[in-house]
């Protein structure tokens, strides 16, 4: 579990399967064969499952095991710990990739009586657009990457608006949403360090 990337796949994996190139893609900074090693090993240790497809190119996808989904909360409190002590505004060189932040929330305990769905849409600085789907139920939460005509809430804006409403700030001035606003806004206010803060201490 200690080496720089096993947690990181872990939290990538969180949505659903990737395929190998979609894994390289959300992992700056990771060397093919460093790649290709981690996932080897985290399937002989039954972390992964990989399924490979008679397709022309090949397809693999990875997919988290039960096993692996046990150590969301540690990636969770990792995501906690670094909301807390390590955040800083970024550089202005820097991108930041809230789709990673929102990939570590499925490992941090909410609230129980927050309930329901919320669509997110983050603008990336390319002008294209990401969603996920943050589902609450019982103190937990799920991600999906995907659009949801069946939410209950929604809640857009740039990344560089995500980027001040999930730092200590927690600003959601450029943040627009639409829906169920109650649901929104509780879902925003579990996320803001402050509160996971405050629930650390209760």
């Amino acid at each position: 579990m200690g080496d720089k990337w096993t947690l990181l796949i872990v939290r990538d994996l969180v949505a659903g399967p990737r395929r190998f190139v979609e894994l390289q893609r959300v992992l700056p900074g990771i060397s093919t064969e460093q790649l290709r090693s981690r996932l080897n090993r985290m399937v002989a240790d039954g972390l992964l499952t990989r399924q490979r497809y008679r397709e022309v190119p090949p397809r693999v996808d990875y997919e988290l095991t039960e096993r692996a989904r046990d150590l969301l909360p540690v990636v969770g409190a990792l995501a906690r710990w670094g909301a807390r002590w390590a955040w800083s505004p970024p550089r202005p060189d820097e991108s930041v990739d809230v789709g990673a932040i929102l990939r570590s929330v499925p490992g941090l305990a909410l609230p129980d009586g927050l309930d329901g769905m919320v669509e997110v849409t983050v603008v990336r600085r390319a002008g294209d657009m990401k969603r996920y789907v943050l589902t609450a139920r019982r103190g937990r939460v799920d991600l999906a990457e995907r659009s949801a005509p069946e939410a209950d809430a929604r809640i857009a804006g740039p990344e560089r608006a995500w980027v001040e409403a999930l730092g200590p700030d927690a600003s959601r001035t450029e943040l627009e949403i639409t829906g169920d606003q109650e649901i929104a806004e509780a879902l925003l206010e579990a996320l803001a360090p402050g509160a996971v803060r405050e629930a650390e201490v209760a």
